[in-house]
């Protein structure tokens, strides 16, 4: 095989790449539906980073390809195979407490700044930058190679699911959107509602009334903050108290008021991916678990108490029979990302569950749902992405490996995560790179940033890749 020195040829390119990221990153690329046309259905400025990529492959000489305004691809080499390059140009919304204007692009010490420079716009610009220079060099390929470009990665994944409805399936293809070395394992995600319906009940009985219960708005986060309103009939003083050790013990936050006769009672925990609930302190959990202690009402009561027992400080479903574990992938994970309770429409707990490769989850909602019959709850608003999974002696693996090693110097080391990249939109597919071991992740936070020598190096790797996959 022709021997390249890879890093000298993105040496060459490296003010033009520079020029070109800096150019997207300037592109306020967050969906924005109020502002959706036919030609721009996720927004003006989303459309516009698909067009700015589509319109750098045409000046560059690639083939380009417009799929339905959300979607997109640039292609060179022939043959019947295709090497796919799965990558996104939308960003999350910039937020608070930038140092730095984060739509500029702008280069201090060493690092690119600005929303998207690592979640996927710098690792998009060095894979675009990696075929072009394997375009430019003239080596000869025995597969197509195709970028595929992406406008709804960080909402639902509209532009994927509309491409694929329309064009080929790559035979073999990597996301530049996660970790290297190589994550060649997502766990299964689930989201789904455990509904308890509302109880008629006697108020006059009860000591203490739940009006209403609130925390999260996400399956896929840990909530921070939780409220609850309740009418305490007698002993508030007591209660009050109660709930003062409970953020005391527990090292969160606290705070109570008077609201037209009842008494709100409001928690601040720790927000986290919803991946890891380890993570965070979750606002929600603690607040319910306090209310099943007190002398609630007999409508609310199975609903807090089912939470205090089968969800609070379990996070790996062990309570509710659902904990697994495998060798590929890790344990199962289980987030409450949402809680709600009313007197009128009783109570609903959003669950976002991320479960091994080898997990039977048809199996387990079965005994779940027998189990929830007991309780009281049905399960509403199924929804499940499966795992995705390349063997580690797959031989695509093999030469992603060892393109990582001959690159770096370091072991390529496989990796699963409960995350889910676009990866798992191939039929074969990992994600590969650009955030390298030891770096700091900061997508979609301020100052995100990329480092350049990084930069630099996932092309150089990009490009080796694409060539080696293109001669198997």
């Amino acid at each position: 095989m022709t021997q390249i020195n890879w890093m000298k040829e993105v040496e060459q390119r490296k003010e033009a790449l520079i020029h070109d990221l800096q150019s997207l990153i300037r592109i306020k690329s967050v969906r924005n539906d109020v502002d959706q046309t036919p030609e721009a259905p996720l927004g003006k400025n989303v459309k516009a980073a698909l067009d700015y990529m589509l319109q750098l492959g045409e000046k560059d000489g690639f083939t380009s390809k417009n799929v339905g305004n959300v979607a997109g691809h640039l292609e060179f080499g022939a043959g019947e195979d295709i090497v796919g390059i799965l990558c996104h140009v939308d960003v999350v919304p910039e937020g608070d407490g930038w140092s730095v204007d984060p739509f500029s692009g702008e280069i201090i010490d060493g690092k690119i700044f600005g929303r998207g420079s690592l979640d996927d716009k710098g690792p998009t610009m060095a894979a675009y930058y990696a075929m072009k220079i394997v375009k430019e060099l003239g080596l000869p390929l025995n597969k197509r190679v195709r970028m595929i470009i992406g406008t709804d990665e960080e909402s639902d994944w509209q532009c994927v699911d509309h491409y694929f409805k329309q064009e080929e399936m790559p035979t073999v293809g990597f996301a530049p959107d996660g970790d290297f070395p190589i994550i060649h394992a997502e766990k299964g995600i689930v989201d789904y509602d455990l509904v308890h319906k509302a109880r008629k009940y006697d108020p006059s009985q009860a000591m203490i009334r739940v009006v209403s219960f609130d925390s999260g708005r996400r399956y896929n986060m840990v909530p921070d903050y939780a409220k609850a309103m309740i009418v305490v009939n007698e002993c508030q003083t007591e209660f009050v108290q109660r709930f003062e050790d409970l953020f005391h013990n527990h090292g969160l936050k606290g705070r109570y008021h008077i609201d037209n006769g009842h008494l709100v009672l409001e928690l601040e925990g720790v927000s986290a991916h919803g991946m890891e609930p380890r993570n965070g302190r979750n606002a929600g959990l603690f607040l319910a678990d306090f209310l099943s202690k007190l002398p609630i009402d007999e409508a609310a009561r199975p609903f807090f108490s089912f939470i205090s027992h089968y969800l609070h400080e379990d996070s790996r479903g062990r309570k509710l029979q659902l904990a697994y574990e495998d060798e590929i992938s890790g344990d199962l994970t289980m987030n409450i990302g949402k809680l709600s309770y009313s007197e009128k429409e009783g109570g609903r707990i959003g669950v976002n569950m991320r479960y091994p490769v080898t997990y039977k989850l048809a199996e387990h909602k079965e005994a779940l749902e027998l189990l929830l019959q007991d309780q009281g709850f049905v399960i509403e608003n199924f929804s499940d992405s499966p795992p995705h999974y390349v063997d580690k002696n797959d031989e695509f693996i093999q030469i992603l490996s060892k393109v990582y090693e001959e690159q770096t110097g370091e072991k390529a080391e496989l990796l699963a995560i409960g995350g889910g990249t676009y990866a798992r939109s191939l039929e074969k597919g990992v994600a590969f790179g650009a955030l390298f071991p030891g770096r700091a992740d900061v997508m979609h936070q301020k100052d995100e940033h990329m480092f350049i020598e990084d930069l630099f190096k996932a092309t150089a790797i990009y490009a080796q890749a694409i060539y080696e996959l293109t001669q198997e």
